[in-house]
């Protein structure tokens, strides 16, 4: 443990750590006192450079090389798409068929600054899906990522008709509440106030898997489900019949 983040794999060219919701890949252009993964690696590591970065309110698998070589031979094997990435999300309904491909180019919004969506204009985009498990309303899905765009999983699941759960820039909801699970039996007291289940994207990436670009052994790096995701499920399954 580095003040709080879990090492799930580190040999001497890499290391990749379990990244918490809410925490930087790397520091905020604008704010550098926001909580990163990068000022909390270099506290022990005189270099660490990213791989890949994932999204603020994304959890899970985050790789870092520890020099420049590495990190030149790790990019040319996510660019080339021999990086295996794979996610797992709670989306709204249930997508048809149980599995499929979901193939539809991706470019940013000239109208939304940071904002992706499905445009003839954008780059190519591949994302597979499989369902985990089906719960009416609702869906745990496996997800393969074969691109790397921005929002990419986000803005297809919107496209297919099945945001994530959680998503204020591609959804429905800024959180998720217990009573969407259990409806009429669900009660509060006159003055309380409902504390969501979730306040984040339901979005964790689940497992790399890739060759070492130094000795050629396939490293299969996996991250478990968070608690705030485990406990959505959790509930699904307890009241969702």
């Amino acid at each position: 443990m580095i003040k709080g983040i879990e090492i799930l794999y580190e040999d001497e060219y890499m290391i990749a750590v379990n990244k918490p919701a809410g925490v930087l890949t790397t520091p905020d252009r604008f704010n550098a006192s926001l909580p990163n993964l990068i000022g909390q690696l270099k506290s022990k590591y005189d270099d660490v450079i990213p791989v890949h970065r994932l999204d603020k309110f994304t959890s899970g698998v985050n790789l870092f090389a520890k020099d420049a070589e590495t990190h030149r031979l790790l990019c040319i094997s996510f660019e080339s798409r021999e990086v295996e990435k794979y996610y797992t999300t709670i989306v709204d309904g249930v997508p048809a068929p149980e599995s499929g491909r979901i193939e539809v180019p991706l470019a940013e919004s000239m109208v939304t600054r940071g904002k992706m969506l499905v445009h003839n204009r954008g780059k190519e985009s591949i994302t597979d899906y499989k369902i985990l498990k089906n719960f009416k309303k609702y869906c745990l899905l496996y997800i393969r990522l074969h691109t790397g765009r921005m929002h990419q999983i986000r803005v297809h699941m919107q496209y297919l008709g099945n945001p994530l759960i959680v998503d204020t820039l591609y959804g429905h909801r800024d959180k998720f509440l217990l009573s969407e699970i259990k409806q009429k039996r669900f009660n509060l007291g006159k003055y309380e106030e409902e504390r969501p289940l979730l306040s984040r994207q339901p979005l964790h990436a689940t497992k790399l898997v890739f060759k070492h670009p130094h000795t050629e052994k396939t490293i299969e790096i996996e991250s478990p489900l968070p608690k705030d995701m485990e406990a959505v499920i959790a509930q699904m399954e307890k009241w969702i019949k």
